[in-house]
């Protein structure tokens, strides 16, 4: 939705009935003494037993039969927590309905059970529903009055509010999603909060008493109308130049003369008229200001129009593609299905590449079982690899209620047609087992989990938890160590798995203590993945697919960075599989060795080299470290320490744990690029034959790449819907930081100077030095 859009429901729309909390009272009780005390000096203290009756009313009438809460008794703090529904639903509400709210004491005597009450109208001077939490000053020895307008209002006077009731507005905003989360600001603020509450309690003393209720929320705002009108009450008319807001229902709708002509525009039999069309001399200079519009730029209805006139002269244009697709009308049936055709043309490895995107692109179907969803279980059908993978990519999707029917479709739809499969005359499964060899891969990552709850449990050091697992795989769970039959392996459905090697699995020493598991294959060899369970891996695997993409980007142009795009499987919201690949972090390397190269020569030793390696291993390091440098800058990843960067035995470098990209970092002041003293160091230092190379590398790989931003942005676009964190946030704001890095205003000249001036800047930004020394502290008292 657009920040210009306001989405919204209407009050006569909604059938339900009329619901919220009375969640409990804040402030001290007036003092009480019990009945049967008398003239006793030593008067006993009444323990106070509430409830609060809610009554509704509607212009001033009630309506209805008031509601009670149960007897709390847990003083000094009431807290009801109680749910109540009235009989009345919100579409028989009128603009001044009412909520009159009044606290009872049964502890002493019927003349003196009143505590107070307060009322509260359910819409607000908008005419919108009010949500989320309401506190509302009682009106002490006063019942709840329910005319109109009331004489004992909830709300706060204006000339009496101060800072706590602006900050409570704001944390009502907050919890209702409408205030963007920021983990370690909210936490001094709301500390903050509570100090404030601390000084405004014992400045005011225990004057007021308030009650807290919390109005249901829904998807979209509620605005009111009346049941049977097609518009709200007029307003009265004014003498001055008084602003009347009056809802327009056809706000946002297509009109559907506009639509009729667009489509007798667009029909098939003017292509062969528009076929010979060509551009003016003023009509070509418009469509080369189009074509250089950054990829998420909308159109203008004109230039949408000008560019579809002049398709066909286009078609030799490349850059005119993607703008091109902005111009098509997608609600058209036939042309979703020549997109779909289109597709066909692609084999199993480039729709593999992309599957991920299409899953995603589900979202925008309009049926449940559309050409698209049909399409991809089709070629599951002839590809076990892409089965898989589809199975885990929709499955994953089933926990977005807006559209969990929508993939369970697919899953379903998948699933009844692999089990109708009959074996092949080559030997192959059927497709009942075939299913059954899938379904059995969620089964094996739900024991893991299991495991890992048993293992997080377990009190001491990383040692004493790696005994534990070691000890589960062999004893209560030992059908994991060798398989009833075999299981395709997650990460790599080719590859039939029959069993873990407690001995040859670990934990990892970090927060979340993921496993590294040792599996059997089929064939007599091994295999080695991490199962992590706390993480949203969704997010890695979407930046492992980006490496891998760009990795054969690079290539096409014969250029191979050297890169190392490991296999990322998400299986759940925040847990998934990773390959596992022999390496070293950095920190380990520095800790045992004290310098990269050094690390190097024990594996690659060559005396007449330079620095006393293979000339080989040294070209493999100085690419992947350009590889890396030039795609962590544009994706825009952060939280880099020594810990996330892994270096191989043949000297290949690449990043691990992706928790932060698009430009955020938790660190402060992160270095635009992510490049470290020590890598430079491994070069021969900044002034160094090996590190120009390095710099040479950098600047080829960053302009081979921004050939191809339009293919990158574009899959980033169409995860936009996911709810992969960095993305969910703001996808909008995600995307054009993604295109920023690509600096499409610059020719490739430019752009040479540019990220030579960005790797100069990074190498002498030494402040991370300080932050990764801190990070090196916490992880060794882990």
């Amino acid at each position: 939705m657009s920040g210009n859009e306001f989405r919204f429901f209407l009050s006569c729309d909604i059938n339900l009935p009329v619901t919220f909390r009375v969640e409990r009272l804040e402030g001290t009780l007036p003092s009480t003494k019990s009945p049967n005390s008398g003239m006793d000096s030593t008067t006993e203290e009444r323990k106070a037993e509430l409830y609060v009756e809610c009554a509704l009313y509607i212009d001033g009438a009630p309506f209805g039969l008031p509601t009670k809460t149960r007897l709390e008794s847990a003083g000094p703090l009431y807290c009801w927590n109680e749910l109540i529904t009235l009989s009345t639903k919100y579409r028989d509400l009128t603009a001044h309905s009412q909520l009159a709210l009044t606290v009872w004491d049964v502890s002493c005597g019927k003349d003196d059970g009143l505590i107070g009450g307060a009322t509260i109208l359910l819409f607000n001077g908008k005419m919108q529903l009010k949500t989320g939490k309401q506190k509302l000053r009682l009106w002490l020895g006063k019942q709840a009055d329910g005319s109109f307008p009331t004489t004992t209002p909830g709300k706060v006077p204006r000339d009496e509010r101060g800072e706590l009731e602006r900050l409570e507005k704001l944390a009502n905003k907050y919890e209702r999603g409408q205030i963007q989360p920021v983990d370690w600001l909210d936490r001094l603020t709301f500390k903050a909060m509570e100090r404030i509450k601390e000084r405004e309690s014992l400045k005011n003393g225990s004057s007021h008493l308030y009650l807290v209720v919390d109005f249901c929320s829904f998807e979209h705002r509620v605005v009111f109308q009346e049941s049977g009108a097609n518009f709200l009450l007029p307003s009265p008319i004014a003498s001055s130049n008084e602003l009347v807001i009056v809802w327009d229902p056809e706000v946002g709708k297509i009109n559907p003369s506009e639509h009729k002509q667009l489509k007798l525009a667009r029909s098939l039999t003017r292509g062969i008229i528009d076929r010979e069309l060509k551009p003016s001399s003023n009509e070509r200079k418009s469509i080369q200001r189009i074509l250089k519009y950054p990829p998420t730029r909308a159109l203008s209805g004109d230039e949408r129009q000008l560019l579809w006139k002049f398709r066909f002269s286009l078609m030799s244009e490349k850059r005119a593609l993607t703008k091109f697709l902005r111009c098509v009308e997608w609600s058209d049936v036939q042309v979703r299905a020549y997109a779909v055709s289109v597709l066909e043309r692609a084999d199993d490895e480039e729709l593999q590449c992309y599957l991920l995107q299409l899953v995603q692109a589900l979202r925008f179907e309009r049926t449940d079982k559309s050409r698209l969803s049909q399409f991809l279980v089709q070629c599951s059908l002839r590809n076990i690899e892409l089965a898989s993978f589809l199975r885990w990519f929709v499955a994953v999707e089933l926990h977005d209620p807006a559209y969990a029917k929508r993939f369970y479709s697919t899953y379903e739809f998948l699933e009844e047609n692999m089990m109708k499969l009959t074996a092949g005359v080559n030997g192959e499964e059927d497709g009942y087992k075939m299913w059954q060899s899938l379904v059995r891969q969620t089964e094996l990552t739900a024991q893991l989990c299991s495991i890992m709850r048993d293992v997080r449990n377990v009190r001491g050091n990383t040692q004493k938890k790696i005994e534990k697992l070691r000890h589960l795989l062999s004893g209560l769970l030992s059908e994991l160590t060798y398989f009833d039959e075999p299981i395709r392996s997650p990460l790599a459905p080719s590859v039939l798995i029959t069993g873990i090697v407690p001995s040859e699995s670990s934990i990892f020493k970090s927060a979340l203590h993921p496993l590294r598991l040792t599996f059997r294959t089929a064939n007599g060899g091994q295999c080695k993945l991490i199962f992590k369970k706390g993480d949203d891996i969704r997010q890695d695997q979407l930046v492992v697919q980006m490496v891998s993409l760009m990795d054969r980007l690079l290539k096409l142009e014969n250029l191979d960075l050297h890169l190392t795009p490991y296999k990322v499987l998400a299986t759940g919201q925040d847990e998934g599989m990773l390959e596992f690949i022999p390496s070293r972090s950095l920190a380990q390397i520095l800790s045992e060795h004290r310098s990269i190269i050094s690390y190097l020569q024990k594996f690659h030793p060559d005396e007449h080299g330079s620095f006393g390696i293979t000339a080989t291993c040294l070209e493999t390091f100085i690419k992947s470290c350009a590889g890396y440098s030039v795609i962590t800058y544009i994706l825009g990843i952060g939280d880099r320490h020594l810990d996330n960067l892994l270096l191989r035995e043949d000297g290949r470098l690449f990043h691990v744990d992706f928790g932060f990209i698009l430009g955020r970092d938790p660190k402060p002041f992160p270095p635009p690029m992510k490049l470290c003293k020590e890598m430079v160091e491994a070069m021969g230092g900044a002034e160094s034959q090996y590190y120009t190379r390095f710099k040479s590398y950098c600047c080829e790989a960053y302009n081979i790449l921004r050939k191809s931003s339009n293919l990158i942005l574009n899959l980033f676009h169409l995860m936009a819907g996911s709810n992969i964190p960095d993305i969910a946030s703001d996808p909008e704001k995600g995307i054009l930081k993604l295109q920023e890095k690509f600096r499409l205003d610059l020719d490739d000249e430019a752009c040479i100077h540019f990220f030579q001036d960005l790797i100069n800047e990074s190498v002498s930004a030494l402040f991370p030095q300080m932050v990764e020394t801190i990070h090196r502290w916490a992880q060794y008292w882990r």
